[in-house]
């Protein structure tokens, strides 16, 4: 199944670079994991990159003219559902309020480059899923209380560096 996500960057006024994800609500798909904002692909949409946008707007309020495309990232299958999911790096202006839909997100999590960059908010733990045969290390960031890990760990990690380096304009 073919699906898009909005990877949203912003730099505050102190000049930190903040990416912008959110908590999935407990009872859907991928319930209370960390996300980015995103979807699936619908019939509607023109491309991937106009299901990204449609997602964000949906999910959390983000208007498309609030977000400028700084490049699409390669395309990632999930491991345990087998999504396609094509990743579009973007510089936003975030809202003055983030709008999350109460059905598909708990809330809202914006988060500090920086932060997860520091030593202590990498992990890594072993787990086991019903439809792989054995247990298998998986590499997190700790957001709060929450962990990052999964597709979006794996889309955002190999980022972080080249974010940092000033890789795109932020």
């Amino acid at each position: 199944m073919d699906a898009a996500v909005l990877i949203p960057l912003y730099r505050d006024a102190d000049g930190e670079v903040h990416v912008v994800l959110l908590r999935r609500s407990e009872h859907g798909r991928h319930g209370g994991q960390l996300a980015f904002p995103g979807g699936i692909r619908e019939p509607a949409d023109a491309s991937a990159q106009a299901t990204a946008l449609r997602e964000a707007e949906e999910e959390i309020g983000l208007p498309p003219a609030a977000v400028e495309i700084l490049e699409p990232m390669p395309e990632l299958v999930t491991r345990t559902t087998g999504f396609r999911i094509t990743p579009f790096l973007a510089r936003i202006v975030p809202p003055p309020a983030w709008r999350p839909d109460p059905k598909e997100v708990a809330e809202v999590i914006d988060v500090r480059i920086s932060d997860l960059l520091h030593p202590d908010a990498y992990g890594e733990s072993v787990e086991q899923f019903p439809s792989w045969p054995e247990p298998v290390t998986i590499a997190f960031y700790h957001v709060g209380s929450h962990r990052l890990w999964g597709a979006t760990y794996r889309i955002l990690a190999p980022l972080l560096p080249r974010i940092v380096a000033g890789e795109w304009p932020l």
